[in-house]
C-alpha cells in the first residue's frame, strides 16, 4: 500500500535513523512495503501528471472568461492553482509522514474503514465524471471533423457520422489497451504526445485571434447574437448565474490529486521535494497554458463565446482545415488522457476490495472493462458537456475538501 524506499522511510522518522534492526523494532508490519523501486523519470512523470491535468476542461475557459471578465478570471485562476499546489504539498507531507502513498490508507490511517471508503468512494466518482467529460469531447467532435473531411450530408443517416457508434470504436480500439498496462509509468510516452497535441490547440487559437475579425458578419440576430449582448444591461442580467459555473469549470480544470500518489510510486528517486517540484512544473506548464488560451479565446469572441470553444470557430467555417486539424489534435489529447484517469480509479476499487489481494490480471482487465462500459453508457445519455463541468467540478470541490481536512488533521497529529 506504500511503496517507500528504506532510505525514504528513515528521512520521515526522525527517532529510528540508527540502523536496519532498530528500524524493524519500531515498524515491523512495513517490511512487506518496502519492494517497489520507482523507475519513471522526472521528465515522464511531469507527463503523466500534465497531462492528467489537461483535458476537456481547456475547451470551456474562455466561456468562463466571458462570463467573468479577464481580471476576475486571472483571480480565479490564480487562486485554484495555488490550492492546488498547496493541496498536494500537504498530500506528499502526510504520505511522508505515515509512510503511505494510497488516498485510501492516509483516509484508513485517519479515520479507519470509512475514511478509507469515503477516499475510495471520492476519487471514484471524481475520476468517472472526469472520464466521461473526455469521451463526450469524442462524442460530439469526432463525428463533426469527420463529416467535414468527407464532406458528407451532416442530415445523412450514416454509422461513422453517430457519436455513440465513435466513442464505443475508441474506448475499445485505443483506450482499453492502454489502460490495461500494469503500470502509471508505461504512459509517459503518450503523456507527451497528447500534450503536444494540446500545444498545437493552443498555438491555433492565438493565431486565430489575428485573422477573424470581429464582429462576425456570420452571426445574425436570427441567431440572438445582434451586438447587445455586449451591453451592460444584459451583462448584468446574465452574470450571477452565469458565473455560478465558472468555480466549478476552474476547479475542474486542476483535477491531478488522485494521480500525484500513484506518480509519486512510479518516480525515480522518490522524495516528498522531488514529486513537488514536479507538481510544481506541471501546474505551472497547465496555468500559463489555460490563462492563454482562455485569453485569446475570448478576445476573438468575446460575448458570443460558446461553452465550447471550438464549436464557436465552427460556427465561421466549419470547413476550415486548421481547425479541423487542431479538432483532431484535441480528441486525440483527451482520448490519451483517459487511460491516465482511469488508474487511480482501478487502485482505488482494489484498495477498498482487494486490499488483501496480490495482483491479478483477470482483476485488472475486468475493472478496466467494467469501468470503460459504464463510462460509455453516461456519456451517451449525457445531455451536454457543461453539465458535466458543473456536476463534477461540484464533486470536487465537496470531496476534495473533505479529504484535506483529513490531511490537515492527520499533519497536525
Amino acid at each position: 500500500c506504500c511503496f517507500l524506499t528504506f532510505s525514504e522511510l528513515l528521512e520521515n522518522i526522525p527517532n529510528v535513523k540508527t540502523s536496519w534492526s532498530a528500524f524493524l523494532e519500531h515498524y515491523p508490519n512495513v517490511i512487506k512495503c518496502i519492494h517497489f523501486e520507482g523507475k519513471t523519470s522526472f521528465g515522464m512523470s511531469v507527463f503523466n501528471l500534465g497531462n492528467a491535468i489537461m483535458g476537456s476542461g481547456i475547451l470551456g475557459l474562455a466561456y468562463a472568461m466571458a462570463n467573468t471578465g479577464i481580471l476576475l478570471f486571472l483571480f480565479l485562476l490564480t487562486v485554484v492553482a495555488v490550492l492546488s499546489c498547496y493541496s498536494i504539498h500537504l498530500l506528499l507531507k502526510s504520505s511522508g509522514i505515515v509512510g503511505i502513498r494510497a488516498y485510501e490508507q492516509l483516509g484508513y490511517r485517519a479515520f479507519g474503514t470509512p475514511g478509507k471508503m469515503a477516499a475510495g468512494i471520492a476519487i471514484t466518482l471524481q475520476n468517472i465524471g472526469a472520464m466521461s467529460s473526455y469521451l463526450y469531447i469524442v462524442k460530439s467532435e469526432f463525428p463533426l471533423v469527420i463529416q467535414a473531411f468527407s464532406r458528407a450530408d451532416p442530415t445523412a443517416d450514416l454509422w461513422y457520422l453517430n457519436g455513440n457508434y465513435l466513442v464505443v470504436m475508441v474506448s475499445i480500439g485505443v483506450i482499453l489497451p492502454l489502460a490495461l498496462m500494469k503500470q502509471l509509468g508505461y504512459l509517459g510516452y503518450t503523456s507527451g504526445f497528447s500534450l503536444s497535441c494540446m500545444v498545437f490547440f493552443l498555438s491555433a487559437v492565438i493565431y486565430k485571434k489575428f485573422q477573424i475579425p470581429c464582429p462576425f458578419e456570420e452571426f445574425s440576430a436570427a441567431n440572438h447574437t445582434v451586438s447587445v449582448v455586449y451591453g451592460n444591461t444584459g451583462r448584468l442580467r446574465v452574470f450571477p448565474l452565469q458565473t455560478a459555473y465558472t468555480i466549478p469549470i476552474l476547479a475542474f480544470a486542476f483535477v491531478c490529486h488522485p494521480e500525484v500518489l500513484p506518480i509519486y510510486t512510479e518516480l525515480r528517486n522518490p522524495t516528498q521535494r522531488r514529486m513537488q517540484h514536479v507538481s510544481n512544473l506541471s501546474i505551472l506548464v497547465m496555468y500559463t497554458m489555460y490563462f492563454l488560451a482562455a485569453l485569446f479565446g475570448y478576445l476573438t469572441f468575446y460575448g458570443k463565446t460558446e461553452t465550447e470553444l471550438l464549436h464557436t470557430y465552427s460556427r465561421i467555417d466549419p470547413y476550415d482545415t486548421l481547425i479541423l486539424c487542431v479538432r483532431l489534435a484535441v480528441l486525440t489529447a483527451v482520448t490519451l488522457t483517459v487511460p491516465i484517469v482511469l488508474f487511480p480509479v482501478r487502485r482505488a476499487l482494489n484498495q477498498m476490495f482487494f486490499a488483501s489481494k496480490s495482483f491479478n490480471w483477470l482483476r485488472h482487465v475486468a475493472i478496466a472493462v467494467t469501468l470503460l462500459s459504464f463510462i460509455n453508457m453516461l456519456v451517451i445519455f449525457a445531455p451536454n458537456i457543461l453539465g458535466i463541468f458543473g456536476i463534477i467540478g461540484r464533486v470536487f470541490r465537496w470531496s476534495g475538501g473533505r479529504l484535506h481536512d483529513h490531511e490537515f488533521e492527520l499533519h497536525h497529529h
